[in-house]
């Protein structure tokens, strides 16, 4: 089994779902887009991902916020509204009878092009719009074991030519780093931005736990987490000294605990970096703490939108 921090517990129910596609649904085997789709082409398309908790969409003004930025960014103008778009999400939950436990992955592309090209004038339809959603719990056995990381030599892209915040298509960077550490061991990477400077994994946010404060990167060359906003929230409601700033693999190595968080799995506490042990046991106190806090952040959020 690959161990990380998208590990779900298996559950039968994912052969029968029914993805959306521009209106229409289809089983698994069937959910298909053109070999001119400008996604496949050129990677342009952004996407975004979603919770279901208990029949609520969890945090989703943040999440629509996160997209219709994302869309800004690229240039892409979508021909439907926010209420439009969700009334699609929850007719792909309805038509699969989802309710909890449930991850939903909206990707949307700029559409199909009239020849394989990078031009946006070339594309000869609308965006093509991909709603797919499965029951996906985390494992508490993944999580509670930890995860380890391996500092990749691939850094977070500067802002001026691909900005860290953008849920884009185009993940290549990414996945070499991801393979940098899965070949050299561990479970996912450790990316640093172009200083030097500790800034995010390959698919997760990183923090630190230093004398009881909270540490994580500016903010200025990592992903745009929400998860990782809500940490930052609950700290500070809770009175825990949070910084974001910048800190090196110096301070890294010297850390009391590390965690990281993402929309699937929470926060996930880290075990090793770069075959360094972190902490004196997998889950450190201040790690659980938090997640706690969090996981009562979405509670309140169901309870305030069921």
């Amino acid at each position: 089994m690959v161990h990380g921090t998208h590990n779900a517990i298996e559950d039968s129910r994912n052969k029968d779902i029914k993805i959306y596609i521009n209106g229409e649904f289809f089983n698994r085997e069937n959910a298909k887009i053109s070999v001119l789709d400008s996604g496949y082409l050129v990677g342009d398309g952004i996407w975004e991902a979603l919770r279901l908790h208990h029949g609520v969409l969890v945090f989703l003004k943040d999440h629509l916020d996160r997209l219709w930025q994302s869309a800004a960014t690229i240039g892409m103008t979508f021909p439907f509204s926010r209420e439009e778009l969700i009334a699609e999400v929850w007719k792909t939950l309805n038509v699969n009878n989802m309710q909890d436990h449930v991850h939903v992955r909206i990707m949307i592309t700029r559409g199909l092009k009239k020849t394989p090209s990078q031009d946006p004038r070339l594309t000869i339809s609308g965006p093509n719009v991909v709603i797919l959603p499965e029951y996906k719990k985390a494992s508490t056995e993944s999580k509670e074991k930890g995860i380890t990381l391996f500092t990749s030599t691939i850094r977070r892209g500067s802002p001026d030519y691909l900005d860290p915040r953008l849920n884009c298509h185009s993940k290549l960077h990414e996945v070499q780093a991801l393979i940098q550490a899965i070949e050299a061991g561990a479970d996912e990477a450790l990316m640093l931005d172009i200083h030097g400077f500790v800034s995010t994994c390959n698919a997760t946010n990183f923090f630190i736990i230093k004398d009881g404060e909270v540490w994580t990167s500016t903010g200025q060359y990592c992903m745009n987490g929400i998860t990782r906003a809500k940490v930052i929230q609950v700290c500070h409601e809770n009175n825990i000294v949070c910084h974001q700033k910048n800190f090196s693999l110096f301070d890294v190595y010297g850390a009391d605990e590390a965690f990281v968080t993402g929309t699937f799995g929470g926060l996930t506490p880290v075990t090793k970096i770069d075959g360094r042990q972190i902490g004196e046991k997998p889950f450190g106190d201040t790690t659980r703490i938090l997640s706690g806090l969090y996981q009562s952040l979405i509670e309140r959020e169901v309870q305030n939108n069921g």
